[in-house]
């Protein structure tokens, strides 16, 4: 199955390179020196956080397939 949530990518001036996140997914985090590398990883970090969910029983929360509310 594949899940589409969204993510979020911002340079991190702190750690030199692209961050990740899933914003769906709590912890679900990925960087890269460059944004392709960044979107890559968080791809296979997606696939690792929805197998361990699988692996513990753990909820997959499913994509709200709308963009998120920013104040």
């Amino acid at each position: 199955m594949t899940y589409k949530y969204e993510i979020i990518i911002y340079w991190s001036k702190e750690d030199n390179a692209f961050i990740a996140e899933v914003p769906e997914l709590p912890g679900c985090m990925a960087h890269g020196d460059s944004y392709e590398d960044a979107i890559q990883n968080i791809k296979t970090a997606i696939n690792l956080w929805i197998d361990t969910a699988k692996e513990f029983g753990d909820p997959i929360p499913q994509p709200k397939e709308e963009k998120l509310i920013y104040a």
